[in-house]
This record gives structure tokens, C-alpha cells and sequence, in this order.
């Protein structure tokens, strides 16, 4: 197996943008108080209500498995239920968390090829039952982009936002890699969050080019009653914020946030226009975001794992690539390259 300069089977393979890093180095100049006492906890927080143009509570954790968990926790009491796509990343890969710091909230995951959620999928579990032996819907929450890399227009969003508020339910978006939808979608952020009737996002900055840390905002700051307590009691609350916020300001204040999520996306499509049609292969998914799901006879995804390309293919069995704010468009080409060479092989061998 060749070493490859560069691998894309999962975004969290980058390192540090500069902005992120130069702002962390700053905020290592000198002391300051803790506990997000300090002046970069304030400018952060200042930064993302002017990104959203909303006065909402600003909250930052060390991971996103926390940030959803204690998000949906603060909304639910144990026995309330969860409404998601049976591929969420809160059903599928946080362990249970979830559950465990809602004290048992229950998920009701819905059937989606694609990963999202419709109004139909919500009003067929929020209303399947309503006597008191099974747990009472209370949140609905969607990934943004989801797992396969689609991307929820404002219209969409708007459409769950309002069977939400006809039941009596919150609206929760999980948004890993929510800044790859504001680049593809090219919208203000509030038009598909708070605008659009979100009430808590979950702002990924780990896939976005920081080294960990991920923010979560209310934008009812009714229900971030308490949330700070919450946070301590999870173990995410930093001694030394400064530093999970400093790399916020360095992303939102240069813009660095979305040109990062441009620049992944771009990747993605480079090689989605690279591979399509070749014999035997398709891509699984359209590629909307930074994710390219490859669809490939399994010799094929076999040579290529030997040709040193590494990838996961936990959806559906098809390769996952994922495109990060550093992505190479050089080695895309080399990955493509790669592609072609094996599809073409694989044919003449079939002949």
C-alpha cells in the first residue's frame, strides 16, 4: 500500500486553518480570567449574533456529540421522544449519548433514503401514538447537511418548521458541517435557521477547520434557561475557554468559516465531475456538500484501498469521501485519477 500525501475518508483528517490557529496563538499571549470569563468567550459569542443578526444565547462545547446531546436535553424531559432520520448522527454514531444526558428521551427514527426528514415523516411519528404508555414527542431534529451530504433548502426547513409549531414542537438542526450548506445554498444563515423557525443549531467548527469545538445557540434564550449548569455538569465546561472561543473569532471575523466550506465543497464536485459516467461506477448521492459517496462493484473499492486510498462505506456500502478546508485539488486528481484508471479495468475485465 502506497502512503498517499493526503487522505479524504473523513474531514476530521485536517489540521488547523491559519485563522483558527492565528487567533488561538493571540489568545495565548496573555493570562485571562476562566470559565468564559474572558474578553475572547464575549467577542465569539458577539460574533456569531452578529453573523446571525439575533440576540440568541451562545454556548461552546468540545465536541459535537456533546453539543447535540445537551441541546436535545435541554428541550426534552425523560419522557418526551425525539423525532429523526433513521441515519442522524444522534442515533446512529453518539453512543447513546443522547439519551443518556436526557435522562431516557426516547428517538423515533423515520425510514429516508437521503437522510432528511419530511413534514410527512414527522406528523406519522409525532402522532402514531398519544396515549400516556409511550413517550410524548417533543423535539424534531434535523442534519444540516445530513449524512449523505444533501442539503435542506429554506423552503424545506420552513416546512418542518411549521408542522413543528402546529404539534407543539421544537426544532433542533444539527449542524456539523452547517457551514458547507450556508456555501452551497449562499443564504444568510438566519434564513435557515431562526428565520426559517430553528430554535437551537449546533454550529460545527471541528469540521470547519478548528482543532475541537463546537457552538450551540438558542435563539429563544428562554430555553437556554439553566444551560450553563448543564455544561459544567457534562464536563464541557472549559477552564480555559479562551481557547475553544478564540478560533471562533478567527473564523467569523475574517470569513474564513464559509470560504472553508467553499473550498471543500469545490473538492467534492472537482471529483464528481471527474468520475461521472465512467462504466460501472456511480455516484450515490448528488454531492451537494464536501461528501462524495462512490457506488462501486467491491473489487473495485478492494484495488483501490490497495492503491493506499483510504475510505468508509457505512452507508450503504458505498465509498464515503469526505473534503475538508485544506483539501488538495492536486491529490483530488490523483484519487480520480485512480477512479478511472480501476473502472476502466474493471470493464475490459468484464468484457
Amino acid at each position: 500500500m502506497t502512503s498517499k500525501a493526503q487522505q479524504f475518508a473523513s474531514d476530521n483528517y485536517a489540521g488547523i486553518c491559519p485563522e483558527a490557529w492565528a487567533a488561538m496563538a493571540e489568545a495565548n499571549r496573555d493570562s485571562a480570567p476562566a470559565y468564559g470569563e474572558d474578553n475572547w468567550t464575549e467577542r465569539a459569542s458577539n460574533a456569531f449574533r452578529t453573523l446571525f443578526d439575533t440576540d440568541c444565547e451562545v454556548f461552546f462545547a468540545f465536541n459535537g456529540t456533546a453539543a447535540n446531546s445537551l441541546a436535545l436535553a435541554a428541550l426534552c424531559q425523560s419522557y418526551h421522544s425525539v423525532i429523526c432520520a433513521a441515519s442522524a448522527h444522534v442515533e446512529t454514531d453518539e453512543c447513546g449519548a443522547p439519551e443518556f444526558f436526557s435522562n431516557g428521551s426516547k428517538l423515533l427514527v423515520a425510514a429516508s433514503e437521503d437522510g432528511k426528514l419530511t413534514p410527512g415523516d414527522i406528523r406519522s411519528l409525532a402522532t402514531s401514538r398519544s396515549d400516556i404508555h409511550f413517550p410524548k414527542s417533543r423535539v424534531v431534529t434535523i442534519t444540516q447537511p445530513t449524512e449523505t451530504g444533501q442539503i435542506y433548502t429554506v423552503d424545506e426547513i420552513r416546512a418542518i418548521a411549521a408542522i413543528c409549531r402546529e404539534l407543539g414542537l421544537k426544532l433542533h438542526m444539527d449542524g456539523a458541517r452547517f457551514a458547507h450548506a450556508c456555501a452551497t445554498l449562499g443564504c444568510d444563515p438566519a434564513d435557515i435557521t431562526w428565520r426559517a423557525g430553528v430554535d437551537v443549531l449546533c454550529f460545527g467548527g471541528t469540521k470547519n477547520g478548528m482543532a475541537v469545538g463546537e457552538a450551540i445557540l438558542f435563539f429563544d434564550p428562554a430555553l437556554a434557561q439553566d444551560f450553563d449548569y448543564r455544561c459544567k455538569q457534562a464536563g464541557q465546561l472549559a477552564s480555559k475557554m479562551r481557547f475553544l472561543a478564540a478560533p471562533w473569532v478567527g473564523l467569523l471575523e475574517t470569513g474564513a468559516w464559509l470560504r472553508n466550506a467553499a473550498h471543500a465543497n469545490a473538492a467534492a464536485t472537482l471529483l464528481s465531475a471527474r468520475i461521472n459516467g465512467l462504466p460501472g461506477i456511480e455516484v450515490a448521492f448528488p454531492v451537494e456538500a464536501n461528501a462524495l459517496f462512490l457506488r462501486a462493484p467491491a473489487s473495485l473499492l478492494r484495488r483501490l484501498s490497495d492503491r493506499g486510498w483510504r475510505f468508509y462505506t457505512f452507508i450503504g456500502g458505498a465509498a464515503r469521501f469526505m473534503f475538508a478546508w485544506d483539501a488538495d485539488p492536486a491529490v483530488v486528481d490523483e484519487l480520480a485519477a485512480d477512479i478511472i484508471d480501476l473502472a476502466r479495468s474493471e470493464a475490459i475485465a468484464t468484457v
